[in-house]
């Protein structure tokens, strides 16, 4: 009803439960923000390279993120297209950790969620120029994290989160852009977790004049320190939690 698709042939049934999905999707999100587009069209690519081809920032950001979270950057949008990879490709492309293929496959969801979040947040893309990706780098723990928490993505990535933690060190708070998409949806699980899921809403619909520290110390209604410490806590948790990568 709120979507259409573009896709080979060989896609056709996988696309008609991925449009299923992203209709269940709506509806839950319709109830959670005042703006929640429909007919937006979902082009399936085939292939990678297509992907790639058709969306040249999506190389940019995938190159910038930690190694850890590449393999999730499998689809990107616009006002009004989701661009993602067909779902037989999602296989190839997880890790052999629980939850992998499970996150993958909430691609389409992660992309349309970026479109709600970038039409009730103006400060947000799309559309993207110059000017608002450098604004989508500096707040890419929001984007990414409120995305990656609204698809339901980010519960799965434990053993993503142990790889990040094992092998790159301790990470910055809010994360930053290598971080974003990996670790930014934590935060958002904090909120939610502690009753405040109507908080992290309103932290995913606008920009805190100033910066992102105090946009979390209002969502949180707590110091910035007691955020913090209470995020790495549950960071260390959630890669405990579950088998590393």
């Amino acid at each position: 009803m709120s979507f259409v698709a573009r896709h080979s042939e060989r896609d056709a049934a996988a696309t008609g439960a991925l449009l299923g999905r992203l209709e269940d999707f709506r509806a839950t999100l319709e109830r959670r923000f005042p703006l929640a587009p429909a007919e937006l069209t979902v082009v399936v690519h085939s292939s990678p390279t297509q992907l790639a081809m058709a969306h040249p920032w999506l190389p940019l950001a995938r190159l910038a993120a930690a190694p850890a979270s590449r393999r999730y950057f499998a689809g990107w949008f616009t006002a009004r297209e989701i661009h993602v990879l067909a779902p037989r490709l999602l296989a190839e492309r997880a890790s052999s950790v629980p939850g992998s293929l499970e996150a993958l496959r909430l691609s389409s969801l992660h992309e349309y969620a970026h479109v709600v979040i970038g039409l009730n947040n103006p400060g947000l893309p799309p559309p993207f120029t110059p000017h608002s990706f450098r604004r989508y780098v500096r707040w890419a723990w929001l984007c990414e994290g409120a995305a990656t928490h609204l698809s339901g993505q980010s519960r799965l990535m434990g053993p993503a989160v142990a790889r990040r933690l094992r092998d790159g060190g301790a990470p910055a708070f809010p994360p930053d852009a290598r971080d974003a998409q990996l670790l930014g949806g934590t935060l958002f699980d904090l909120l939610e977790d502690a009753g405040r899921a109507d908080a992290g809403a309103e932290l995913a619909s606008r920009l805190h004049p100033d910066g992102p520290e105090r946009a979390l110390e209002s969502a949180f209604g707590r110091p910035r320190r007691e955020i913090e410490g209470e995020w790495r806590e549950y960071l260390a948790g959630a890669a405990a939690a579950r088998p590393q990568s």
